[in-house]
């Protein structure tokens, strides 16, 4: 069972990261569209479905094989590497809620970012996964 534990919390932070790493591309080229336009009502649906459907079950999916791993004793809490890791997952729960907040912004037509914000905003998730598979495979403290 513990493999299976496994198998699904790598599939969930996969799903969860794609979501992670798309959404922001799609606020980028929101950004761009007008106002009630054709496009931009696109892109209000694009966003709703992948942040409802796919990102948002993904994270929570991840969190509750996480926990689960935890409770199955897998993780070595007297070391500085899961430490690290959960603090890189908050920080990613984190960005995950900004995201929501992004997203009822360009529900509302009030978003007020510039693109460039977006464009920064869509690497946090990219280093902050980086930061994570460092410490589960190299455990370097």
């Amino acid at each position: 069972m513990i493999e299976w534990v496994k198998a699904l919390h790598v599939i969930s932070v996969i799903a969860w990261m794609a979501g992670m790493l798309y959404l922001p591309r799609l606020f980028v080229y929101h950004t761009a569209a007008e106002k009630g336009s054709v496009q931009s009502e696109t892109f209000k649906i694009m966003e709703r479905r992948l942040f409802r459907a796919i990102t948002t079950p993904a994270m929570i999916a991840t969190w509750v094989f996480g926990l689960w791993m935890v409770h199955l004793g897998l993780v070595d809490w007297g070391s500085v590497w899961p430490w690290v890791k959960a603090a890189m997952v908050l920080a990613l729960s984190g960005v995950h809620g900004l995201y929501a907040r992004h997203l009822k912004a360009f529900a509302r037509d009030a978003n007020d970012k510039p693109q460039k914000y977006f464009r920064m905003l869509n690497e946090v998730p990219t280093v902050l996964m980086i930061v994570i598979v460092i410490m589960v495979i190299v455990k370097p403290f």
